[in-house]
């Protein structure tokens, strides 16, 4: 949640650090802070409380602080109000050793108080500020060094970490241990970047380390050396990143949601061709075998907010096609229950960073069981893709606003790929019927920059209702499940309540919520769904509800019952949810944009959830 910066080498650090910290913009925050040291000069601390421009300002975009060496950090308020003291870097005493932190320290009232009997004060109320102090307490016990310094403090620390840590002793170099947070080194030309998300160091460098869980890098100018937490020296292997740095901006749109929106047909093109090869889907690449599909029993989808609406259409979808019961899993629920798993299961985890903290927490309890994992993550190299039994990289490129459009969007296309290519290794659909999905599969791209072609008709509607106070969702099956992804865009975004409920449930108590002019949305692409959702639009119209329907063309008697009406292209209907989300996309999209508010920013909100 939180953002972490670092460099070394020759270059001016505190403007690299500020143009790093601005990428991570999206990430969520409420406060900025710089450390940069300038050769063996003392480290210089700037922090500014709201948003980066007021850090910016302070330090006339970086350029009145000197040196190449820095480290910089976007907080995310978890422990103590936001606040210039609260905000990072933190610092020891004696300034000798300065950090800047993203995750949560859960013993560190333990911590605190053992550093207070042996003579420290605390002058925040953060919890990185007792990590800072633990390192210092080791340094100056034991004076063997920032490696034995920070492997004494992560012996002692519980919970979740990214640390970068500068030490007075040591100029020119950072110092960096992790355990669970996400953390990315990058080497280029002599130089040396450090991130805790890819967006941040793309111009400079497409080559990274991923630093693994308890271990510790020592970066130098243009060299990152990794160990174990037993300070043996380790060997990492680059990455490269296959993002370019011109897909991290906005291209001439006015947000990044909507830039992000109009690239979906080309991210799911993508990820279909990554894995259909002459006509067929190849599972190889993700380590999956027709011996693994057979044997698989049930599977379990766990994930978080979009990705949890990407496994309800897949429960449906999944079970369909290749009649392999699915039940789908709220992390956050999951890892706290202790799931009773088949040993011959598949646990499917979608997470669009790959570091989503829940979703990580399920994964590894799942291994822990011994079952077969398959993460599908967006980022490659990221702590799912390297846990996970298996991976299937969706090809969405980066996503910056807060609120996911295309990472959404390719998660589905993965769980259809899947879905088909089960239901023909267990000889649950035949060569016709197998070649006429896949045809239909490559043909969505197409399908789905025509929706886009009728986005003015969603302004106009979006600028009618910018004042709704209540918005209702309403479909059934996989209707439904487009449902509550269309609900959350339009909360996220535009603030505006909105719920999405299974049709049939209205009677259930929802309806005594209508009255004149509540906005309800019915999604309506399932045929044989159609009539009894169109039955409950009435039942709701009869109650003062005012009406938007989302259908497919040719059901053009949906309009006799709705007040607006928006269609998608025919398909199969199994895989309408990747066409009649692009409505509702924009439908919160532009609700936001009529209200003034910041579409990419909103407000509470983190791109990756990478703590409890």
């Amino acid at each position: 949640m939180c953002g972490i910066v670092g460099f070394t080498g020759e270059s001016q650090a505190a403007p690299i650090l500020l143009e790093g910290l601005s990428k991570l913009e999206y990430r969520g925050y409420d406060s900025a802070g710089l450390a940069v040291r300038d050769g063996k000069a003392k480290i210089e601390v700037v922090k500014a409380k709201g948003r980066l421009k007021s850090l910016m300002e302070k330090t006339n975009d970086g350029l009145a602080l000197k040196g190449n060496c820095g480290i910089g950090h976007t907080r995310w308020a978890t422990h103590g109000e936001p606040s210039e003291t609260n905000a990072h870097p933190h610092c020891s005493e004696d300034m000798s050793v300065i950090a800047v932190h993203n995750g949560i320290i859960e013993n560190y009232q333990e911590l605190k108080e053992k550093l207070l009997k042996s003579g420290y004060h605390f002058y925040s109320q953060t919890d990185t500020e007792v990590a800072v102090k633990l390192i210092d307490y080791y340094n100056k016990k034991y004076a063997e060094g920032p490696l034995a310094a920070i492997a004494h403090a992560m012996v002692r620390i519980r919970g979740s970490y990214a640390l970068a840590v500068m030490f007075e002793e040591y100029p020119g170099e950072i110092y960096v241990a992790r355990k669970d947070s996400p953390m990315i080194i990058g080497v280029e030309n002599g130089e040396t970047y450090l991130a805790s998300d890819v967006p941040a160091i793309l111009k400079y460098t497409k080559n990274v380390y991923y630093i693994g869980n308890l271990e510790i890098a020592r970066l130098q100018k243009g060299q990152a050396t990794f160990y174990n937490i037993d300070r043996e020296e380790i060997k990492k292997e680059l990455t490269e990143i296959k993002w370019d740095a011109e897909s991290a901006e906005k291209g001439g749109f006015e947000h990044f949601m909507m830039k992000e929106i109009h690239e979906q047909p080309k991210a799911i093109e993508d990820t279909l061709n990554s894995v259909i090869k002459e006509g067929e889907i190849d599972l190889s690449a993700m380590g999956l075998c027709e011996e693994n599909v057979r044997q698989i029993s049930r599977i379990y989808i766990v994930a978080c907010g979009s990705a949890y609406h990407v496994g309800m259409t897949a429960q449906y979808v999944i079970e369909d096609f290749a009649k392999i019961p699915v039940r789908v899993e709220l992390a956050s629920e999951f890892r706290y229950r202790n799931p009773l798993l088949d040993k011959n299961g598949l646990v499917i985890v979608i997470s669009q960073s790959g570091e989503t903290a829940d979703s990580l927490a399920a994964l590894r309890e799942a291994k822990e069981q011994g079952v077969q994992t398959l993460g599908i993550v967006n980022v490659v190299g990221s702590s799912i893709a390297r846990e996970a039994d298996n991976v299937f990289y969706t090809l969405a490129g980066p996503e910056i606003a807060v609120a996911t459009t295309k990472a959404y969007s390719t998660q589905l296309i993965a769980v259809y790929l899947l879905a088909v290519e089960f239901a023909r290794l267990r000889g649950n659909v035949q060569k016709d019927e197998y070649e006429r999905l896949i045809g239909e599969l490559k043909l969505l791209p197409g399908k789905a920059a025509r929706v886009l072609e009728d986005k003015e008709r969603i302004q106009w509607f979006a600028a009618k209702y910018a004042n709704a106070r209540d918005v209702f969702f309403i479909g059934r099956g996989i209707d439904y499940a487009i449902s509550m992804e269309g609900s959350l865009k339009m909360k996220e975004i535009s603030y505006i309540h909105s719920e999405a409920y299974a049709a049939g449930e209205l009677k259930h108590g929802t309806i005594s919520l209508i009255e004149e002019g509540t906005l309800v949305v019915g999604v309506l692409t399932q045929a044989k769904l159609l009539e009894k959702t169109v039955s409950n639009l009435v039942e709701v119209k009869s109650r003062g509800a005012y009406l938007m329907g989302l259908t497919g063309y040719g059901n053009y008697s949906v309009e006799d019952t709705t007040n607006f009406t928006v269609y998608i292209p025919k398909t199969d209907e199994r895989f309408a949810g990747s066409l009649a989300i692009i409505p509702l996309q924009l439908l919160g999209y532009y609700l936001s944009v009529a209200k003034g508010l910041d579409v990419d920013k909103p407000r509470n909100l983190a791109k990756s959830v990478t703590v409890e």
